[in-house]
């Protein structure tokens, strides 16, 4: 009889406020509509790895099915890496070849980065850890996962949460802090576009030439960087249509929904609840925050040694992350509402591709430095 009820007498409060965070993530994927394909699948995963004496971790001495897809997934950084296969494919960098000058905001973007690793230090978290919650602010889900792996998997579950939480929440994290840091005539700036064709060469070398550039200067990156350019290359080759949108679709599909199960096994009661998460979705808030707002304040310092006619939107700056295409859109929005007609959407989308690249490079060089630092 003790064995038919030992499920409940074995949970404790702790696993009660688990099962309330995996069905908030649920209600939001589903209500909401807040990145569903992996808010939907971790808040699953949350109720699940917090049953009692649950079996999806480990089942008679041997891993559980949900621990093999860890071990193969996570440890490995197998599933984030595809993921950046699959986002690579999606990617059409022409406009940020249209408009150069936006890849120095997807580089001025990545500060609430570094900003938020020193406070970090100052909360008491050591260098690795501080580095893995700055990346949060980088809006770039793999590559939090990729850094969490690697320098923090015990906080892996809180920080993976918090960039994906915080992505789907741009649409409300970006515009009050856009609309504190620029007046109304900035905030409609007209900019002109000239539409001009991209040479198919130059979309076919791009992803070959970045990636040996990062792999001389931080082969650390090449890694994330190079997934993200194989993937790009297979769009723009031109030979690879089949398989550039079966990436861009089921291999999308399929990885994230295992990403999302398997980071939601991640999230025990005995790891996940404890003042330091509090702190990690805290600070990846701020980084969110640093990040619109450092992007945001370089165009607006780039306008001071513009001409009159030639100024930059600045919110143009805040799309710097690398939530694609989402930011683009809020800008564009944000552009439109101001002054109908007012259209920055080529621009915007344009530093918004930069902010992949940048958010990938900001990850390699943290991989990087840190270890060095740590010395």
């Amino acid at each position: 009889m003790n064995d038919l009820f030992i499920g409940f007498t074995s949970v404790g409060w702790q696993h009660f406020v688990m099962y309330a965070i995996g069905l908030t993530l649920i209600w939001l994927a589903i209500k909401k509509e807040y990145e569903p394909m992996l808010l939907l699948p971790i808040g699953f995963g949350a109720i699940l790895v917090n049953l009692p004496l649950s079996a999806v971790l480990s089942y008679g001495g041997e891993p559980g099915w949900l621990s093999v897809l860890y071990s193969a997934g996570i440890k490995t950084e197998l599933f984030p890496l595809l993921i950046f296969v699959a986002v690579g494919a999606m990617i059409d960098f022409g406009p940020l070849f249209k408009n150069p000058i936006m890849i120095f905001f997807g580089a001025a973007a990545q500060f609430g980065i570094f900003a938020t690793m020193i406070v970090a230090t100052f909360l008491g978290f050591n260098l690795k850890e501080a580095a893995s919650i700055g990346i949060i602010g980088a809006a770039d889900g793999p590559t939090s996962i990729f850094v969490a792996s690697l320098f923090a998997p015990k906080y892996l579950a809180a920080i993976s949460v918090a960039a994906y939480s915080y992505m789907s929440l741009v649409p409300i994290i970006q515009p009050p802090v856009i609309k504190i840091l620029t007046t109304k005539e900035e905030r409609r700036i007209h900019m002109e576009y000239h539409e001009s064709s991209v040479p198919k060469w130059l979309k076919v070398m791009f992803p070959i030439v970045v990636t040996m550039v990062a792999g001389f200067i931080a082969p650390i990156s090449v890694p994330l960087i190079g997934s993200l350019m194989f993937g790009n290359l297979i769009r723009e080759s031109g030979v690879m249509e089949r398989i550039s949108q079966t990436a861009q679709n089921e291999l999308a599909n399929i990885v994230t929904l295992l990403l999302g199960i398997t980071i939601g096994s991640s999230m025990t009661a005995a790891n996940f609840i404890e003042w330091k998460t509090i702190l990690i979705m805290a600070m990846g808030l701020v980084a969110f925050v640093f990040d619109t707002a450092g992007g945001l304040l370089f165009a607006k310092l780039v306008n001071l040694f513009l001409p009159k006619g030639k100024k930059l939107n600045p919110m143009i700056g805040a799309c710097g992350i690398s939530a694609f295409p989402m930011s683009a859109r809020i800008i564009q929005k944000m552009a439109s509402d101001e002054e109908r007609g007012n259209i920055i959407l080529m621009q915007a989308i344009g530093s918004n591709v930069s902010g992949q690249i940048g958010s990938i490079i900001a990850g390699g060089m943290v991989l990087a430095l840190v270890p060095l630092l740590m010395k």
